[in-house]
């Protein structure tokens, strides 16, 4: 008999063996990374996730600081409480995400599509939001404090009571957007679109292009 046939059914085994691994899901300190995962708590720092799928993940309370989340999808993800701090989610997706209470200070949020998330008394200071996609969003009592929000979309977006100070909304779209006693102290609206966006009681002190005639 050929000895290569013999070592045939032994080769088809390895390859095998090696698909599976392949297909294995990423596993971070106990955390399975794949949809639907629950890691409530989850020690995530710094951690490369990438373009994963990580819909309706339970991340809540997770400490997700300094992770790299860059065109990953957290589409209905859980991640109220979660400690974002400083992490990068340039072009993610978080479309109907929980992000309430989360921390998101100096988080890179560039061009996320983030429609219809419910960040209220998220934290956002100093976060990069540009070109974000935050349509229909809740952000009441959010902080924003020195948020970069050039050329992002809040068209219908609730951000009443957040507070917005020295936040930059060059060229934003904020059409329908609701800014009822929110503060937008030293912010700036240069080139916002703000048809029929309402500012019930906003502070509007030292804002560069505020509707500060807006009628109350």
């Amino acid at each position: 008999m050929n000895p290569t046939l013999l070592l045939l059914p032994l080769a088809l085994l390895a390859s095998t063996s090696l698909l599976a691994d392949d297909d294995q899901s990423t596993i971070i300190n106990g955390c399975v990374i794949q949809p639907e995962s629950r890691c409530r708590n989850a020690d995530l720092r710094n951690a490369d996730l990438s373009n994963q799928d990580m819909r309706k993940m339970d991340l809540g309370g997770a400490n997700l600081s300094g992770a790299n989340l860059r065109h990953t999808n957290l589409d209905l993800a859980n991640l109220e409480k979660a400690d974002l701090a400083g992490a990068t989610l340039t072009r993610a997706s978080l479309q109907q995400a929980n992000l309430r209470m989360a921390n998101l200070t100096n988080a890179h949020l560039v061009a996320i599509q983030g429609w219809g998330l419910f960040a209220q008394a998220a934290r956002f200071n100093g976060a990069n939001l540009t070109a974000a996609n935050l349509e229909f969003a809740r952000l009441s009592g959010a902080k924003l404090q020195g948020a970069n929000l050039t050329a992002a979309n809040l068209e219908m977006t609730w951000l009443s009571k957040a507070d917005l100070a020295r936040a930059t909304l060059t060229d934003a779209n904020l059409q329908e957007a609701k800014f009822n006693d929110a503060n937008l102290a030293e912010a700036a609206l240069t080139g916002a679109r703000r048809h029929y966006a309402t500012f019930q009681g906003t502070h509007m002190d030292s804002c560069i292009d505020c509707p500060v005639d807006w009628e109350k």
